[in-house]
């Protein structure tokens, strides 16, 4: 490790040099999907950024147990409460299926589009229903410390108790006042001793499809407690990160402290990460605006609001050239740009194997090397890393076309360099040298064109040529036949 890892820390509102609790290794947990639907491109933003994370810490030398779950039950529709139905159970009742066929499908998607992404899997990936025995442990030592109270079934965290010996706020940085004249009326109400009381277990209404006994009644955990026994029975009491959408930090995270210092008296991590929205042209993406858009329609350029597709690494580095803490802005003019640059840096790693090396040098690698090193440990700075990787891109060009001699000892740091950053790193890919065998497959979809036109199938013939163009390629027609060409 070159210099230390400095992290900003939600808890403390500062950024703080990384200390792990039981070096080489780091215990990170990462609030993952509920799986009632496809994922989106913001929790797709999350989970690039904690792939980097995750990356960079294993790059400098640590073990990283990376657990990341899959919320499959217990998340109710309204997020921050305890109303409305599971997220789930509703999505099975309306397609008609059992709610682990709603799981299966989406947690499969989930899974494709991270792979897209070229995200690496978390060392464990547990689900909420595989610890319902866990959460239960977890219910009976909140009550039997007095920060829960049954009723009727159901059973609560008393937060104006816990309040009493804790800071509930430690998180959000609100106070308990504020939070109490800022709450609206939640499902349940009447049962709960005080407006910010939260459910750790749900008695469930005849109709409801997942539920499991306990010694309080039929019913299903909350959401907040299937965080907490996830991440303790994995990492322990105590662990060094905890991540998640800025989303999560006033509610659901603030919640799994009380619950954990309620059962552990800790705090379970150390250092809270999270990562900032997504907007689109300067708004908040919301499905009521039309705006919202999957990862397979930014993909295929397939939604009103795209003029065209873009390729999933191109989307990836439009997201890394953002920090992770900031908010970032979608626009058909950002793509075009992150296009041109991931094509140039790509371009430049190309060009690099093929470099001669020079028997004196006019340039040391050494100080770049330290300063991408640098961006990285000021808190996983991804915009600075890459534009000190554009610094490479210059050298490398400038070598190319004879105006700059480099050695073979700089040479060697600088393929190095490149190879670390840009592929182990930033865990972007060579989509071109990927796709070898495209223009065997782009061939063959141009003849069954040709024969459709033969055919005098001309809806299928404009099918196959606005297709091929939304997702990049343009079919030119002449006398002599059909050519193709990367738009």
């Amino acid at each position: 490790m070159e210099q230390n890892l400095f992290v900003y820390n939600t808890l403390s509102r500062k950024k703080e040099e990384f200390k792990p609790i039981n070096p080489p290794h780091v215990g990170m947990y990462v609030c993952g999907p509920t799986v009632y639907s496809d994922v989106h491109l913001g929790n797709c933003r999350t989970y690039i950024s904690f792939d980097l994370i995750f990356r960079y810490l294993t790059q400098i030398g640590y073990k990283v147990r990376y657990v990341r779950n899959i919320t499959d039950a217990g998340h109710l529709e309204g997020d921050a409460g305890d109303e409305g139905e599971d997220k789930i159970s509703k999505k099975a009742k309306i397609a008609q299926l059992e709610p682990m066929e709603i799981v299966q499908k989406y947690a499969t998607g989930f899974h494709e589009v991270m792979q897209i992404f070229n995200v690496l899997p978390p060392s464990i990936e547990p689900t909420a229903t595989g610890h319902i025995i866990e959460q239960i442990e977890l219910v009976k030592e909140m009550l039997a410390s007095g920060f829960a109270y049954e009723v009727n079934g159901s059973v609560y965290f008393d937060v104006e108790k816990y309040n009493q010996t804790q800071d509930y706020g430690i998180l959000n940085g609100r106070n308990l006042d504020d939070m109490l004249n800022n709450t609206r009326t939640l499902g349940g109400q009447d049962e709960k001793r005080g407006k910010l009381d939260f459910a750790l277990w749900i008695k469930a209404k005849p109709e409801h499809l997942m539920k499991w006994p306990s010694p309080w009644s039929v019913g299903f955990p909350g959401w907040h407690l299937e965080c907490s026994a996830m991440s303790h029975k994995y990492l322990g009491d105590q662990f060094d990160i905890h991540g998640g959408g800025i989303d999560l930090m006033p509610t659901h995270h603030t919640n799994e402290i009380a619950q954990n210092v309620a059962c552990f008296n800790k705090n379970p991590a150390n250092y809270w990460i999270h990562t900032n929205m997504l907007t689109v042209n300067g708004q908040k993406m919301s499905k009521s605006l039309g705006n919202s858009f999957l990862p397979h329609e930014l993909f295929t350029g397939e939604h009103s609001i795209l003029e065209r597709g873009y390729s999933p690494m191109t989307v990836r580095f439009f997201m890394l050239q953002a920090h992770y803490r900031s908010t970032l802005d979608f626009g058909n003019e950002a793509m075009e740009a992150s296009d041109k640059g991931f094509k140039r840096l790509m371009a430049a790693v190309g060009l690099l194997a093929g470099l001669k090396a020079s028997n004196s040098t006019e340039i040391e690698i050494a100080p770049l090397v330290q300063r991408c090193y640098a961006a990285m440990n000021d808190d996983f700075n991804s915009p600075v890393l890459i534009a000190e990787l554009f610094e490479a891109v210059r050298i490398i060009n400038s070598v190319n076309d004879g105006k700059l001699k480099i050695d073979t000892n700089n040479l060697q740091h600088l393929q190095n360099m490149m190879r670390l950053f840009v592929f182990e790193v930033l865990g972007l890919k060579d989509e071109q040298a990927e796709n070898d065998d495209l223009p065997k497959v782009l061939n063959f979809i141009v003849t069954l064109r040709s024969e459709a036109k033969s055919n005098h199938d001309y809806a299928t013939s404009d099918k196959i040529r606005n297709g091929l163009q939304k997702i990049g390629f343009q079919l030119n027609d002449s006398k002599d036949g059909t050519n193709w060409s990367k738009i």
